[in-house]
């Protein structure tokens, strides 16, 4: 189906379904993984790490681990791990959960994601936006972790990441062996 094939970066069913499933447990990952993460980040990191969900950061320790194996032996580089580890961070501010995830996502691979990241402020709001800016700002999570990371002093690297991570390879500005490690170890 051409749905699937033209996904708008959304990744591949077998990615969506196994995330879905994954994240319908609310735990965090286990306090070594969670100790081990926060060895990577600075403090204004920690506290974004935080603000995520618990399915979010067993899904974001996974992408680290498996990124720092695919670029091979040595001390991983910190802003590397960051970017693993933060990539989804922007998700924060929409305030959706997994059942409204699944629905926005499927709704923006049939009508078009670019249609709804319209409904997306241009900074998030003070207060709880409305659903229809929640949906945008949960599809801009990518430009809105950028922002928050750059504001919480993350590397240039991790920033960077965070904003580019649903594009294409043709638009990474990161490092192309690193990237390609990190959207391997993402899975879409």
């Amino acid at each position: 189906m051409a749905l699937v094939a033209a996904n708008q970066g959304f990744g591949s069913m077998r990615h969506l379904a196994a995330r879905f499933f994954g994240a319908l447990s609310p735990a965090g990952p286990p306090e070594n993984d969670e100790r081990w993460a926060q060895a990577y980040l600075v403090e204004g990191e920690r506290s974004l790490w935080r603000r995520m969900s618990g399915p979010d950061r067993r899904h974001a320790v996974g992408v680290a681990r498996d990124a720092i194996q695919l670029l091979g032996p040595g001390e991983p580089d910190r802003g590397v791990v960051a970017a693993a580890l933060l990539h989804d961070v922007g998700k924060v501010e929409a305030g959706i959960g997994t059942f409204g995830r699944a629905g926005v996502t499927l709704i923006a691979m049939v009508v078009g994601r670019a249609r709804l990241l319209r409904w997306s402020p241009a900074d998030p709001p003070a207060t709880r936006p409305p659903r229809r800016a929640r949906i945008g700002m949960y599809l801009a999570h990518d430009r809105l972790g950028a922002m928050l990371l750059a504001a919480a002093g993350s590397d240039p690297l991790t920033v960077a990441w965070a904003a580019e991570h649903h594009l294409a390879a043709a638009s990474w500005s990161v490092d192309a062996t690193v990237a390609a490690a990190l959207k391997a170890a993402d899975g879409d």
